[in-house]
């Protein structure tokens, strides 16, 4: 299935034809920053139009063959860990968004609709359509897929709704993700018809296998490169890139390794600010209650286990 490199608009009513690598052109130069972190070894595999294409014809059933029929919109903030959508890109009447995840997230449907309307942005900018004109404005329809293969098990296929956020049932929009899972075993229909999906799970998996058995994660990257390499698994890929794919692993634990650190941190600050807030309500009801200074102090001392000079600290903070 090939499209004209020729590309019809609606604009104001009006149909007009431009040129679709123009299109391209406009949307990287509105979309790309410079990146500061590193992609996902799933992203960087991917990231090759003809690899993408692939995957899109595998999950859609169709048979596209020309990769420069793919536009693509990928949102790439600078900001480590920041909000980025991983891939999305145009192809027909599609907006494509990609998401590649190893932990489960419920929030997806929130982060897509999100990336859709950061996209939509760009989309009408360089279309120059004017959204408040009388004429019907036509966009592309969203097509929102999240990859997860991280350890915890889940269906081959689930939807997310937005809906289920909802703080009261009802509302007016609904946005929907489409959470696929890509752990060997899972989806293998679809891994028949993407090889490269396919041999990317059985990486994945074997580093798992080895982990159990190697010292270090290196070690276990290191050996499951090998095994992969001695059986045509990614072969060509990983002796080309080699050094960077370990990176790239190492990055995504390194990643996972700093969000449970932050976590962990944001549960002692609560903890912390619960004390605190504890505290004052404390100093503040006992002075209600015309308690002197004195005996205030001689009671958060004893209630919260503090130190004198902890006390007093306490009391000049909150006593009004």
């Amino acid at each position: 299935m090939k499209q004209k490199q020729s590309l019809e608009i609606i604009y104001e009513g009006k149909k007009i034809t431009t040129n679709r690598s123009m299109i391209r052109q406009a949307f990287q130069k509105i979309f790309h920053t410079n990146r500061k972190h590193k992609d996902r070894l799933f992203i960087r595999l991917f990231s090759e139009p003809k690899a993408l294409l692939q995957l899109y014809n595998a999950i859609n059933h169709s048979d596209y063959t020309n990769p420069d029929d793919l536009i693509i919109t990928t949102l790439e903030d600078a900001v480590y860990l920041g909000m980025k959508n991983d891939c999305s890109f145009l192809i027909g009447s599609y907006l494509n968004l990609y998401e590649h995840q190893s932990t489960f997230n419920p929030n997806m449907p929130l982060r897509g609709l999100l990336y859709y309307a950061r996209a939509m942005q760009g989309y009408l900018a360089v279309n120059e359509i004017d959204i408040y004109s009388s004429s019907l404005v036509k966009i592309p329809t969203p097509k929102y897929i999240v990859f997860y293969n991280g350890t915890k098990d889940y269906p081959d296929a689930q939807t997310l709704n937005l809906s289920d956020a909802f703080q009261t049932p009802g509302g007016c929009a609904e946005f929907s993700a489409l959470m696929l899972n890509i752990n060997l075993g899972h989806n293998q229909e679809l891994m028949k018809q993407c090889r490269t999906l396919e041999e990317y799970a059985v990486f994945i998996d074997k580093i798992r296998e080895f982990q159990h058995i190697k010292a270090t994660i290196e070690e276990a990257i290191d050996a499951a490169a090998d095994y992969c390499i001695e059986h045509n698994i990614l072969k060509t890929f990983l002796l080309k890139n080699r050094n960077e794919v370990r990176q790239l692993i190492l990055t995504e634990y390194d990643e996972k390794k700093h969000l449970r650190i932050v976590r962990r941190d944001a549960k002692e600050e609560g903890r912390v600010e619960g004390v605190e807030h504890g505290i004052e309500a404390f100093i503040l009801d006992n002075l209600e209650e015309n308690v002197s200074e004195t005996r205030i102090m001689e009671k958060l001392m004893k209630r919260f286990n503090l130190t004198e000079n902890q006390a007093k600290d306490y009391y000049k903070k909150f006593a009004k």
